[in-house]
């Protein structure tokens, strides 16, 4: 497909997109995605992209980026060049960030995880009980939406690490109307109500990493034009903080389809850094693409 083809397409044509990280081997789960972006995407006559999600610098190789590509072409998979890199667009996930500031709508967070977890141990051994998001992990506390500019700017001067956190009550003010989005996945179809203030002040930016998974997802979804997102439901609760993120920043909002996961021998979600069964080990058992399909059950 030429770059004209590409315009002309995505102007009328779904644009769906596999996005996946390089800091692992692909394993079944990862199939399951990726053949059901291309099953989608081809009954409707749409573009399949691939994105390499690298914000994470240390764990996300060139080498296993190749594995990547290797394994979703021996699937079979027809995704677009070029790849898109997250690598390559950090000033665009730094301007919306930027934004973001300008109106007032973040602030600087200066306690570690350490004394996070430290507070929420010893607010929960006095007999409380500390709001936790939808993945089961405790909120941040809320004090530093008060720092004093003064303040602010004495501790960004002598602490070396901070974060950059959505203040979420401001946020939700100034959109002042609830928040939904187009469902048409596993067991949840319609449109479904968002609620973003179940995550508390989401992290940004990070210290370690230049924009976090939030930011740069919701950015590079409206950057390539993407209409379907097709995901595990583990990210099915996580859609709410992106649609705020995409009503704050004036991004249109793509139909989501959130599929069931492939679980291991144990139940658990498989995952990368558990070292489940690779697709790269099931190919070098002998396995087929349509072996692979039978597995995840296409």
């Amino acid at each position: 497909m030429t770059e004209r083809d590409r315009q002309t397409a995505g102007k009328t044509a779904p644009v769906f997109r596999f996005a996946p990280s390089p800091n692992g081997r692909l394993h079944l789960g990862h199939a399951l995605s990726a053949l059901l972006n291309a099953d989608m995407a081809r009954k409707q006559g749409g573009r399949l992209l691939l994105r390499i999600e690298d914000i994470d610098l240390t764990r996300c190789t060139p080498e296993l980026e190749r594995a990547v590509i290797e394994d979703l072409t021996w699937l079979g998979i027809p995704f677009e060049r070029p790849v898109r890199r997250q690598s390559e667009h950090f000033p665009l996930y730094r301007e919306a960030l930027d934004r973001l500031k300008a109106m007032g709508l973040v602030y600087p967070a200066f306690l570690t995880r350490g004394e996070v977890k430290a507070r929420v141990s010893a607010f929960e051994r006095e007999g409380g009980l500390w709001p936790r998001d939808p993945d089961g992990a405790p909120l941040y506390p809320t004090e530093e939406r008060e720092l004093s500019a003064a303040e602010r700017e004495r501790k960004l001067a002598t602490i070396d690490r901070h974060a950059w956190r959505l203040d979420m009550e401001k946020a939700l003010s100034l959109v002042g109307k609830p928040l939904t989005w187009q469902e048409t996945g596993d067991g949840h179809k319609g449109e479904i109500e968002a609620d973003p203030a179940a995550w508390g002040d989401v992290v940004l930016w990070r210290s370690d990493a230049p924009s976090s998974y939030h930011l740069a997802v919701t950015v590079d979804d409206a950057a390539q034009g993407v209409t379907h997102v097709v995901r595990g439901l583990d990210l099915f609760h996580a859609t709410a903080v992106h649609r705020l993120l995409q009503e704050l920043l004036g991004l249109t909002a793509p139909v989501y389809h959130h599929h069931r996961l492939i679980p291991g021998p144990d139940g658990r979600k498989l995952s990368k850094s558990l070292g489940d069964t690779a697709l790269s080990a099931l190919r070098a058992e002998g396995k087929t693409p349509s072996d692979i399909r039978a597995m995840v059950g296409i």
